[in-house]
């Protein structure tokens, strides 16, 4: 942090501690584990990386980090709801490894128009499993969005092409095969689903999967949470994805899993913002080496961290998140 920073430090108020830890936990995170906590005190609140609640399946961490880089764009934008600059830190304390971003209150500058308008959209962003409504994106997203990904250091790739489509398609369906092998990996994906009826704050409930995996015409191979048992309530039926996209940085270590999150979820809550959501697929990316092949074979411009297919729809069912209070490093 600049000494000039330093000068701008402003007392972060007591009493929007909570607002700010909660407008955070809207973040999207893999399996909906959340995996994050926060620790507040005058003048920063910490983001901390909750290893209790990375899958075993993340043996590095990436997809924890990656969930987490989406809480800290998430407790930006909130900061910049009352009026301020936020002053972030990535990694203050090198050595301690769950310690991802320090985030203070800097300068006053009023909150730009987009960014009111993602802050309203935060509440029913949500990752889209279902169907989608006919009709095309509206004029000029994609390129806004693809700006949104560039402002946080990263890229958003579109994958225009026929041919790069289908490369794309095979290979996230042969991952999805494998892994739809792997007992452990099951296991844990039972663990992170929920029933109708389950009241728990995190996992995937039933309405935001589908009884089944058909595929349909146009929509990369989704993860089988329901796995048989007839739980998932969501249709898939109805007009393919508007568009196909990939999520990039230069590189594939912790920062960039960090400045993936936060370019995630700046591009999803600017997409909510126009009523736009995504369907994410992570299962094709959880190993280094199909993260290469991707890259390889799409010629991307940089490593693979997310893959998403956009489109219309006026669906709001967001999933669960915990309290504020559950969300505090001890």
């Amino acid at each position: 942090m600049t000494e000039e920073a330093s000068q701008q430090e402003v007392r972060i108020p007591a009493d929007r501690v909570s607002y700010l830890i909660a407008t955070a936990a809207r973040a999207p995170s893999v399996h909906n584990t959340q995996p994050w906590r926060f620790r507040a005190n005058d003048y920063a609140i910490d983001l901390y990386a909750d290893p209790r609640r990375k899958l075993r399946m993340d043996r590095d961490g990436r997809e924890m980090v990656i969930s987490c880089g989406a809480a800290l764009f998430g407790l930006r934008l909130a900061v910049r709801s009352l009026g301020y600059l936020p002053i972030v830190e990535p990694f203050p304390d090198p050595p301690r490894l769950r310690l991802l971003a320090r985030v203070r209150i800097g300068a006053a500058a009023p909150v730009t128009p987009l960014e009111r308008q993602m802050l309203e959209a935060l509440p029913h962003r949500h990752t889209h499993r279902g169907a989608f409504d006919p009709g095309p994106l509206p004029a000029g997203l994609l390129s806004g969005l693809q700006h949104d990904a560039l402002a946080e250091g990263a890229t958003l790739a579109l994958i225009d092409r026929a041919l790069a489509y289908q490369r794309l398609a095979d290979i996230t369906s042969a991952a999805d095969r494998q892994q739809h092998r792997d007992l452990a990996v099951r296991e844990e994906t039972r663990r992170w689903s929920r029933t109708a009826d389950d009241p728990a704050r995190d996992g995937v409930p039933a309405a935001a999967f589908s009884a089944g995996t058909r595929r349909e015409p146009g929509r990369l191979s989704q993860r089988d949470f329901d796995l048989g048992r007839r739980l998932g309530l969501l249709s898939t039926e109805g007009p393919p994805p508007a568009a196909t996209a990939v999520l990039l940085t230069v590189g594939d270590r912790r920062a960039d899993w960090l400045r993936a999150g936060q370019a995630l979820q700046r591009v999803l809550a600017h997409a909510a913002a126009k009523w736009v959501f995504a369907s994410l697929h992570t299962q094709p990316l959880e190993n280094a080496s199909i993260r290469t092949l991707i890259r390889d074979r799409l010629s991307l411009p940089g490593t693979p961290h997310m893959v998403m297919q956009l489109g219309v729809s006026h669906s709001a069912h967001s999933t669960a998140r915990r309290a504020p209070e559950e969300l505090i490093e001890p």
